[in-house]
């Protein structure tokens, strides 16, 4: 897989493995824990995930200038991997109040910022060699897929360190619980026998008695258990630092050229000037359609593509205004896809079954899911035209170990076996590990037939995938009750509660696999490829500040995640999925009306 390969790809794959490891430990989380420890109802959680998400990629930004201005490319890296180590440590610190939290959560996005995108662009200096760069799409793809084997186990440590902690204190998990806790302190909840029959269920100590002590009680083991988790993203992070200052020697390292033009923000005086002055009016703008932070998000973007757009040289115009305008594009990308972390965590935790069947159940345990991936994996070894004698021994033997695990669980399992929420965020990165080499092969293919669709149009067929991923959300939802359906109102129009979902509104958790599987292979029609493209096009004074603007659009992108929360208990669930459709589908055909323009950019 990486012949053919700079060494400097292992180094930046391990490294950003970890840390994506710990980031989507964090990820999992995230939400789930704001609205547990904090009680917080569902618009102001989205709001302050979706406004986290967007500094972890705005900040992307800073990173860039800062890189690109100095070029001690590895050194900002290592500087962000520190300072994203420090906002784990203050996230594992149980009993922080919310202001404080929200300041551990900020000081995760400026390590982040100075290390994702820099990072990113580090790979495509490697590809700048030219006997590199015919492979620099799938690199780009080998490189994404060390972020998702990272993600993949993830929510398995979650979910495992927080139902020990659980288990130590003589609880079971149940996601719904921690709501009606908060509504029975707060005096909200006029009918406690829902709570009570829950509260049976969960305790290992017997019939609970004081109503009152066990929502304390569960409230705080619960949340407790979500800082532990937060403590294992530090230690990734440790991981992930040692990796990269060990073996960084293998990356390029970028110095100035006599004559070389670079970045300075004191190039063309008027143009900082100016972007600020539009950024304001589009923030103000916006801000009066919707609220301050929207405008805020919108108006950093407009004054970076003003600014960017104002310093490039003629000769650097063409590339920078097509980067700029693929940039456009992702933000509903992103805008839809991110919502795995907020409605479609919640559409988890509220309308998937508490419990499954033996088979099902094989995919929610890592022990056994890892004996599902050893048996195809092998099968697909054994059966493969290309694999050597030695490769279709290794085969045979893990479909055999593979699958016996795998019916040893399945005889183990219950009638009906609890599974997390959170573990449902295991499902992409696992498909894009296992993806990756599918796509790449099916590229390599085309490839070879003078067929490989160019990068601009993998992005284009990428956005109508992810359509197709949320038209199964819409079917799926179609005829479940929505959480507008379940609020109380007073005389006024005031929510006085929400009722929980009952149970004939609970489906299969394979309807969100599925739908995760076609957000997957959209993803690697889009993501990797976007970062390739940023890459290849970038002029190359501007090489940080470009992976800095792509993750700025996907940090506005992010902070539209608001618009899955806003609108959770407002509209019905299948006309919230149909808003992502539709946003995709536009914004598929908004890139194929620029194709030849783009194709231009990169010859």
């Amino acid at each position: 897989m990486l012949k053919g390969h700079p060494k400097g790809l292992y180094v930046a794959f391990f490294a950003n493995m970890g840390e994506r490891f710990g980031f989507y430990t964090m990820m999992a989380i995230l939400v789930l824990f704001l609205q547990a420890k904090f009680g917080l109802a569902a618009e102001r959680a989205g709001d302050i995930y979706s406004w986290f998400y967007f500094a972890i990629y705005a900040l992307a930004l800073v990173g860039g200038i800062l890189a690109d201005a100095t070029k001690r490319y590895t050194a900002v890296i290592s500087m962000g991997q520190v300072i994203m180590f420090a906002g784990y440590l203050m996230m594992a610190i149980p009993g922080l109040s919310l202001p404080v939290t929200v300041i551990g959560l900020f000081t995760i996005a400026i390590g982040n910022g100075f290390f994702k995108g820099n990072l990113q662009a580090v790979v495509g200096q490697m590809y700048d060699d030219p006997k590199y760069d015919k492979v620099r799409d799938n690199a780009f793809l080998i490189f994404y897929m060390g972020i998702n084997v990272g993600a993949f186990f993830a929510p398995f440590a979650a979910m495992g360190i927080r139902n020990w902690w659980l288990k130590m204190n003589g609880f079971l998990h149940d996601g719904s619980l921690p709501a009606l806790c908060h509504q029975y302190k707060d005096g909200t909840l006029p009918d406690t026998a829902v709570l009570q029959n829950l509260a049976d269920a969960v305790s290992l100590n017997g019939p609970v008695t004081d109503l009152g002590a066990f929502a304390n009680s569960y409230i705080e083991v619960f949340s407790r258990g979500y800082n532990f988790a937060f403590g294992i993203a530090a230690i990734a992070m440790v991981v992930s630092l040692m990796a990269y200052l060990i073996f960084h020697k293998h990356l390029p390292k970028r110095r100035r050229v006599t004559g070389e033009r670079t970045l300075s923000l004191r190039e063309k005086p008027l143009a900082i000037p100016v972007a600020l002055i539009a950024g304001a009016i589009s923030a103000f703008l916006i801000s009066l359609l919707k609220d301050i932070a929207t405008g805020s998000a919108i108006g950093l973007f407009v004054g970076f593509v003003t600014w960017i757009a104002m310093i490039a040289t003629r000769e650097e115009k063409q590339r920078v205004v097509s980067l700029l305008l693929v940039f456009f594009v992702v933000i509903f990308f992103w805008m839809g896809f991110h919502q795995n972390g907020l409605t479609l965590t919640w559409f988890a935790r509220d309308y998937s079954v508490k419990a499954v069947d033996p088979f099902t159940y094989l995919f929610f345990t890592l022990k056994s899911l890892l004996s599902v991936i050893a048996f195809i994996a092998g099968l697909v070894m054994l059966l493969a035209k290309r694999s050597s004698g030695k490769a279709r021994i290794a085969g045979a033997v893990m479909v055999v170990a593979g699958g016996g695990l795998a019916a040893w669980f399945y005889s183990m399992g219950e009638a009906s076996n609890p599974i997390a929420p959170e573990v449902y965020q295991s499902f992409n990165p696992l498909y894009i590990v296992s993806l990756t080499f599918v796509v790449m092969a099916a590229f390599s293919w085309l490839n070879q037939r003078g067929m490989e669709p160019s990068t601009p149009k993998k992005i284009g067929i990428g956005m109508i995938i992810a359509a197709l991923g949320f038209m199964i959300m819409v079917t799926g939802s179609f005829r479940l009750i929505s959480p507008v359906d379940l609020q109380v109102l007073n005389d006024a129009g005031e929510v006085l509660k929400v009722n929980p979902v009952p149970d004939s509104s609970r489906v299969m958790p394979y309807w969100l696999m599925s739908t995760y599987l076609i957000l997957t292979f959209a993803e690697l029609f889009l993501s990797p490829m976007g970062l390739s493209f940023v890459s290849k096009v970038a002029p190359v004074r501007f090489q940080g500040v470009m992976q800095g603007g792509w993750l700025l659009a996907t940090a506005v992108g992010n902070k539209l995640l608001f618009i899955g929360s806003f609108f959770w208990e407002k509209i019905a669930l299948w006309q919230l999925w149909s808003i992502f459709v539709v946003t995709c589908l536009l914004s598929a055909a908004f890139i194929f009306s620029i194709l030849k323009r783009l194709e231009r950019a990169t010859r």
